[in-house]
């Protein structure tokens, strides 16, 4: 009896200390579990900590002003196109408000060549600029980067004195005002190349000299683009020749940013399309507001804004196939006149 008893009891206490083991190896899975998920956790936030740190330490890099640099000058001093636009109504700068950037410096310049000098300086960030200038200046060693091509349909014009030149061909042995280094230059080089015309002056004027040259008859032809080209022929100079009839000498424009600035703000592509991508936006749903405001800065009506520069020629992306073969042609030209030191891949250049 009592050996039996005792085989109970021993039975029974090995029940209670398995069940006691069991339970306690729960607790600590649990309590292992628990710990788990909340270094888990931990490890979460933290990295989400790190990320906000990382941002925030790109951000307080980005300089607080950002120098832009255009072509031309008017009282609103903003630019035309997708980018004066987001200027003038407050788009672009309200973006780069995000990314630390509280102001915005806007300077006007009479021509591509002076662009590029202020941005090789480090007087600008970023300038939007003719193609050829840009080019030339990065065959040049300008420590730059393209990171847009807002327009590919840029039409020069060449226009003769009263009573001079009738024809291209007119211009051999003659003189021609033109603006060295634009993209001017290039389609007045390309379009005598073209015709034949290999006796002729070049002379570098900024447009108002050349203006008040060819009406002085000092000069028999000069570039021109825009309003300020259709005036001159509606007080009846001779419009010799435009771009438009020569697709491969069209002009296109260029946005190109220093690398010092993009080591400081290395997102800033990216952060500058988008933002030019909602002005544009913008700007297509307020058209007729749109042309309205390129008469004022160009100091014309609102009709010969339009027919001059058609909201349709504003691109919607940074860069498009029909830009980068323009972009190529003028590329490949100018090294071939050695006006360009050196040739190089447009795609090392772009920053996509």
């Amino acid at each position: 009896m009592k050996q039996a008893y005792k085989e109970i009891q021993g039975k029974r206490s090995r029940k209670i200390r398995f069940a006691l083991l069991t339970t306690i190896m729960m607790a600590m899975l649990v309590l292992q579990a628990c710990g788990n998920n909340t270094g888990g956790n931990g490890a979460s936030a933290s990295g989400g900590s790190n990320t906000e740190k990382a941002g925030e330490e790109a951000t307080s890099n980005v300089p607080a002003v950002l120098n832009f640099g255009f072509i031309g000058s008017n009282k609103l001093n903003v630019p035309g196109g997708a980018e004066g636009w987001g200027f003038y109504k407050g788009i672009i700068q309200e973006e780069l408000k995000k990314y630390g950037i509280t102001e915005v410096k806007l300077t006007g310049f009479p021509n591509g060549p002076d662009q590029t000098e202020s941005l090789i300086s480090g007087r600008l960030d970023i300038g939007s600029l003719g193609d050829t200038p840009a080019i030339i200046a990065y065959a040049s060693g300008a420590k730059t980067r393209l990171i847009s091509q807002s327009s590919a349909n840029t039409i020069g014009y060449l226009i003769g004195k009263k009573d001079g030149p009738k024809t291209v061909k007119d211009l051999q042995g003659k003189t021609i005002a033109i603006q060295k280094g634009s993209f001017m230059h290039r389609y007045v080089v390309g379009l005598l190349q073209e015709e034949g015309v290999t006796d002729y002056k070049l002379v570098h004027m900024l447009i108002p000299d050349a203006t008040a040259a060819l009406a002085r008859g000092d000069v028999d032809a000069t570039t021109n683009l825009g309003v300020p080209a259709l005036k001159l022929i509606d007080q009846g100079y001779t419009h010799l020749d435009d771009a438009s009839k020569h697709p491969n000498l069209l002009g296109s424009s260029a946005t190109v940013v220093s690398e010092d600035y993009l080591a400081k703000f290395p997102d800033f592509p990216k952060v500058w399309n988008e933002a030019r991508e909602k002005a544009l936006a913008d700007l297509k749903q307020h058209e007729d507001e749109y042309y309205q405001f390129l008469a004022e800065i160009g100091d014309t009506t609102p009709e010969l804004a339009k027919q001059v520069n058609p909201i349709s020629d504003i691109k919607d992306t940074a860069f498009t196939d029909e830009g980068t073969k323009l972009l190529e042609g003028t590329k490949n030209f100018l090294v071939e006149e050695k006006l360009a030191k050196k040739d190089f891949n447009i795609s090392d250049w772009q920053l996509k």
